[in-house]
C-alpha cells in the first residue's frame, strides 16, 4: 500500500512477509461486529453523517454475507495475489468498493491498534463460552462412567506404586474438581477480557468526542480499558487464556497417560472403544490408544503457544509493537487444539469399558498394611511404632514370598499383642473403602455424596 509519506509501493516480498491476513483472516466476524458499533457510535456522536453510517453498516453486513456464503475470500484478489495486509485493511478496501468514499469515514477515531485488540477480546469472550461447554461435557461423561462403576475397587497408586484400594468412581471423580477449577480459570479470563479497548486509538485516545462505553454496551461487554496504551499495548488476556488452555491439557494428558497405562496388555483395567483405537500397519493383534497418546503429544504443543507469546511480550516497551502480530497464531493454536481434544475426550471416555471381576483379582494384600497399621493405632500403639511394626511384617512375607494374611498368626503376635481377633477382617477391599470416614474420602457414602452434588452442578 502506498499512502501518505510514501512514494513506493512495499517490496513483495516485504509484504508477504508482514501481512497477517493468512491466520487473522478469521477474525473478520469480530472485524465486522466490532466496525458495526463503531459507525454506529460515530453517528451517534454525530462525527459522521448518519446516511454514511447507515451506508457503512450495509455495505459491513453485505460483506460478511459474501465472506459466509464462500462469495469472497478476504485472503485473496481476483488476481491470486496477496490481497492485504491484516483482516482489516482487507475488510476497508472491500467496504470502498461497495459505497465508495463513505467507507474512508470508518476508520475515524480508531487505529488498527485498538482494532485488533478489540478484534481478539470478542474472539476470546466466545471461544471461552465455547470452551466451557465441551469441558461440562468431558466432566459429564466421567460421572457417567462413576455412577455405572461406582462399586468398583480398584488399587489405589503413589508414585505408580499400589497403595491403598480405592473405588473406580472416586478415582474418576477426582478428574471432575480439576476440570470445575479450569472452568472457573476461563470464567474469570472471560471477566477480565469483557473490557472493550476500542477509542484508544494508536495510544493516545482520539479527540473527537466518541462514547467508548457506549460501544462497549453495544457489543455486550462490561466496560472499557481505562488507561489507552494499557489498552493497545498489552496482551495479558491472551496469555491468561493460554495458560488456562495449558493448565486444561494438563489434567486432560493426565489421564489420556492413564488410559494409555491401564488398556495396555500389563495392566488390563481399561477397554477403549474401537472407535478412538487404531491397528497396526504390519502387527494385526495391535489396538493402539492412539487417540489418548495424540492428547498427551498436543499438550506440548500448547505449553509452546503459551511460551511463544511469553517470550513475544517478555520485552516489549509501551505502546504497540509489531512483535504483536506473532500473538494469533499461539491464540488459535492454543483454542483449536484445546476444543479437538475436548471433543475426542468427552466421546472417548464414554466409550470406556472397566473388568470389575479383573480389579478384584488384583486386590494386593500389601495395600491393606496402611489398615494394619491404623488398626494398631485404634488399639492404642503409637502411629510410628505401629507402622514399624507392619513394615516389619511385610519385609517378612515378602522374604518368604507369602501374602501377608498368609504369615502365621504368631508372627503377627510376637511383635505386637494388639492385633486382635478381627485381625483377618481387616484383609477385606470392600471392608477398607468402607471405613473411611473423612469427608471426600473413598467410602461409598462420601463416594455418593460426590457424585450427587456434581450431579446438581453440572445439571445446570
Amino acid at each position: 500500500m502506498s499512502t501518505g509519506r510514501f512514494t513506493r509501493r512495499l517490496d513483495p516480498g516485504a509484504l508477504r512477509f508482514s501481512s497477517s491476513l493468512e491466520v487473522d483472516s478469521r477474525l473478520y466476524r469480530e472485524d465486522i461486529k466490532g466496525s458495526l458499533a463503531h459507525a454506529r457510535m460515530l453517528a451517534r456522536c454525530r462525527i459522521i453523517p448518519a446516511p454514511a453510517a447507515r451506508s457503512i453498516e450495509r455495505g459491513l453486513l453485505l460483506i460478511l454475507q459474501e465472506i459466509e456464503r464462500g462469495k469472497w475470500d478476504p485472503r485473496r484478489t481476483r488476481s491470486g495475489r496477496w490481497a492485504a495486509e491484516d483482516i482489516h485493511m482487507a475488510i476497508e478496501a472491500r467496504l470502498a468498493r461497495k459505497i465508495g468514499p463513505a467507507a474512508g469515514m470508518l476508520h475515524t477515531a480508531r487505529s488498527r491498534n485498538d482494532q485488533v485488540a478489540l478484534d481478539e477480546r470478542l474472539f476470546l469472550l466466545d471461544t471461552i463460552q465455547r470452551l466451557d461447554r465441551l469441558i461440562v461435557d468431558v466432566q459429564r461423561a466421567l460421572l457417567e462412567r462413576s455412577k455405572t462403576y461406582r462399586d468398583v475397587i480398584m488399587p489405589g497408586y503413589t508414585h505408580l506404586q499400589r497403595g491403598q484400594p480405592v473405588l473406580l468412581a472416586h478415582h474418576l471423580l477426582a478428574y471432575i474438581p480439576m476440570l470445575h477449577r479450569d472452568r472457573k480459570r476461563f470464567s474469570d479470563c472471560w471477566k477480565r477480557t469483557a473490557d472493550s479497548p476500542l477509542g484508544a486509538a494508536a495510544l493516545a485516545g482520539t479527540s473527537f468526542p466518541i462514547d467508548r462505553r457506549a460501544v462497549a454496551r453495544d457489543l455486550g461487554m462490561g466496560g472499557i480499558v481505562e488507561n489507552s496504551i494499557d489498552a493497545v499495548s498489552d496482551r495479558d488476556v491472551v496469555i491468561e487464556f493460554l495458560a488456562a488452555c495449558a493448565i486444561t491439557m494438563m489434567h486432560l494428558s493426565r489421564f489420556a497417560e492413564e488410559l494409555v497405562l491401564w488398556s495396555s496388555q500389563e495392566w488390563k483395567f481399561v477397554q477403549i472403544a474401537e472407535e478412538f483405537t487404531t491397528g497396526s500397519s504390519i502387527m494385526p493383534q495391535k489396538r493402539n490408544p492412539d487417540m489418548a497418546e495424540l492428547v498427551r503429544g498436543k499438550t506440548g504443543r500448547v505449553y509452546g503457544d503459551l511460551i511463544a507469546l511469553l517470550t513475544v511480550m517478555k520485552g516489549l516497551p509501551l505502546a504497540y509493537n509489531r512483535d504483536m502480530q506473532e500473538d494469533k497464531e499461539p491464540l488459535f493454536d492454543g483454542a483449536d487444539t484445546l476444543e479437538g481434544v475436548l471433543r475426542i475426550m468427552a466421546g472417548m471416555t464414554a466409550t470406556l469399558k472397566f473388568d470389575p471381576d479383573f480389579f478384584y483379582r488384583e486386590a494386593d494384600d500389601t495395600m491393606y498394611a496402611t489398615e494394619l497399621a491404623d488398626h494398631l493405632v485404634r488399639k492404642g500403639v503409637p502411629f510410628r511404632k505401629a507402622h514399624g511394626i507392619i513394615g516389619g511384617l511385610v519385609k517378612l512375607a515378602v522374604r518368604r514370598a507369602v501374602r501377608l494374611q498368609d504369615l502365621p498368626r504368631t508372627e503377627f503376635d510376637r511383635r505386637s499383642g494388639a492385633f486382635g481377633n478381627d485381625l483377618y477382617t481387616l484383609f477385606d477391599p470392600a471392608a477398607s473403602v468402607v471405613r473411611k470416614r473423612s469427608a471426600g474420602s473413598t467410602s461409598p457414602r462420601e463416594v455418593n455424596s460426590q457424585i450427587r452434588r456434581w450431579e446438581k452442578i453440572l445439571a445446570k
